[in-house]
């Protein structure tokens, strides 16, 4: 079984399109099994746009701990608040003379928990978001949701990966496809880990290759395979030529250049991968030879790491 994950130095290049699209295309191998799917942008979850899968039961995610008070063990000695240093335990606006603990300001250090003399706190589980096995097409589909204001997406992009894995190694899966988070923090981490491709897909612009290179970097700390697609190819060859040029530089071979096309947007607007609604377009072509070329570097093991 392996793993592909679809990265982007920034959010917008068409990341989740092509991983639709390399969905689609797997799933339409018939003497192959579906792959199994896993959207790892649990901040803005959107490849079951794309896919339109039957959505499973929710299954709660539970995180990080939020520290509560006891209003009738504290005895306002506010030694919790000298010990906060994140300004979350405010003192009570009701005039009872106790402390409380501001959920959207707490870390969940629990310093405060240790400070108190009298016991008066303790450290509550918090629900962060929700997360879902559900049925479509192109495969089985492992997503979440992450509740607004929640900062342990790290976590669930583990657990939704987790999750999508051992489906995969129970159900005798091929192939994992990741829809990764933009960027390169922590749930980009995340989706990275243990993975045996990188494909980055990314855009000629003005901070297409400043992106590009993050995105790299990143990979090659972790020692991972990675390859590279440059969609909108043509609509800034200038800025095309450069990418080409890097990865040349580089040893990283370029296996896709999507053309700008407008049937891309026309397939997001009807929630299809344009692969599926048009696959007689420059784009469809470009993918299929993005998922044909992806798919060989994972069956032979090749990958530069760079």
């Amino acid at each position: 079984m392996k793993q592909i994950v679809v990265l982007s130095g920034k959010g917008g290049t068409g990341k989740t399109s092509v991983s639709a699209a390399l969905a689609h295309l797997a799933s339409g191998v018939t003497e192959l099994p579906l792959p199994v799917l896993a959207d790892a942008d649990v901040d803005a979850a959107n490849l079951s746009l794309l896919v339109q899968p039957e959505i499973g039961p929710a299954n709660e995610f539970w995180g990080g701990s939020l520290a509560e008070i006891d209003p009738d063990l504290c005895v306002n000695c506010g030694d919790c608040e000298s010990v906060c240093r994140y300004d979350a335990v405010l003192p009570d606006s009701s005039g009872l003379l106790v402390y409380r603990v501001d959920p959207i300001a707490c870390d969940g250090c629990a310093a405060c928990v240790y400070a108190c003399p009298q016991g008066a706190i303790r450290m509550q589980k918090q629900q962060e978001g929700l997360w879902f096995h559900s049925q479509s097409s192109s495969g089985d589909l492992f997503h979440a949701e992450l509740f607004p204001g929640r900062e342990n997406s790290g976590k669930l992009v583990t657990l939704v990966k987790q999750q999508a894995r051992l489906f995969a190694e129970e159900n005798d899966r091929d192939v994992v496809i990741i829809d990764g988070p933009p960027g390169i923090g922590c749930p980009v981490i995340s989706a990275c880990t243990g993975v045996d491709l990188g494909l980055v897909v990314t855009e000629p612009g003005l901070s297409g290759l400043h992106d590009l290179t993050r995105i790299l970097q990143t990979l090659a700390h972790f020692k991972i395979p990675a390859v590279i697609c440059i969609n909108k190819a043509d609509i800034y060859p200038e800025g095309a030529s450069e990418i080409l040029f890097f990865a040349a530089e580089q040893d990283i071979e370029v296996i896709g250049e999507i053309p700008f096309d407008e049937s891309m947007s026309q397939a997001v607007l009807n929630g299809k991968p344009v692969t599926a609604l048009y696959p007689e377009s420059g784009a469809a072509r470009a993918l299929w030879k993005v998922y044909k070329r992806s798919k060989e570097i994972l069956q032979s093991g090749d990958g530069n790491g760079s």
